[in-house]
């Protein structure tokens, strides 16, 4: 009976610090993703400044202006961002934890890059206002899937062909140029990163909670900057797709 005793007092310590160790995880899996949205803005914030000057015939594109959004170089900048994805995922078992971390914040410099068009499209006003409500959405769907008992990991694969069908229809619109197939992919886009978000946020409390008896802080840390950029993604995403629907444009 002792012994009994002694085992479940045990048990309960290191439930407890399984608990503590995943407000921990999750702690810095948003604190990481929270530094990489800050990132994403000043560079995208700070390179729309540099490409245009307000003149008496209104806001003209400086060259640099020019070189990155009227020259070829726009594809680059595009598809920079979805090669770093890839690159990040394919390297990040043969770097450090820290190492990593600099990699995603790089790459969010990237991505502000990428879409620092928005401030010549759209409205300042609009874009904060798009963005509060992407934040509001995004902290309901991730906080609805890290309590839900339901095991929604299973939608995962369904949404990642539906990102596949996105990137597909969004390369063929480049081409088409038809407002209704983007409001059509804007409708769809902003309902698979809404699924996205409460499926990651599950998926990276299920991978701590499986792998937090063997200790390996070193996995644990790469797993957080994964799960922070899996977040990141689908909060910039969502957030992109409704710009388009509900931003004003200049």
């Amino acid at each position: 009976m002792e012994e009994y005793v002694k085992a479940r007092s045990t048990a309960g310590i290191r439930s407890e610090e399984i608990d503590a160790g995943l407000r921990a995880h999750m702690n810095k899996v948003y604190g990481t993703m929270s530094v990489g949205m800050v990132i994403t803005a000043l560079a995208a914030w700070a390179l729309s400044g540099l490409a245009t000057v307000e003149t008496e015939a209104g806001t003209l594109l400086t060259p640099l202006g020019e070189a990155l959004y009227n020259s070829p170089l726009r594809w680059v900048i595009m598809f920079a961002p979805l090669i770093f994805v890839f690159g990040f995922g394919a390297m990040i078992n043969r770097m450090s934890a820290a190492t990593a971390q600099l990699v995603f914040y790089a790459f969010a410099a990237v991505m502000g890059v990428s879409i620092s068009w928005i401030f010549l499209v759209f409205t300042s006003f609009s874009i904060v206002q798009v963005f509060l409500i992407t934040a509001i959405a995004f902290a309901g769907l991730s906080l609805w899937g890290y309590t839900t008992k339901k095991d929604i990991s299973g939608w995962r694969s369904f949404l990642i062909m539906g990102v596949i069908g996105l990137i597909v229809a969004m390369v063929v619109n480049i081409f088409l140029q038809s407002p209704a197939i983007m409001f059509a992919i804007s409708i769809l886009g902003v309902l698979i990163f809404a699924g996205l978000t409460a499926c990651d946020t599950q998926n990276i409390k299920n991978t701590y909670l499986q792998h937090a008896f063997a200790g390996d802080q070193e996995w644990l840390g790469k797993a957080a900057i994964m799960g922070a950029l899996n977040l990141y993604l689908d909060f910039i995403n969502m957030f992109m797709f409704l710009l388009q629907l509900f931003g004003s444009r200049e």
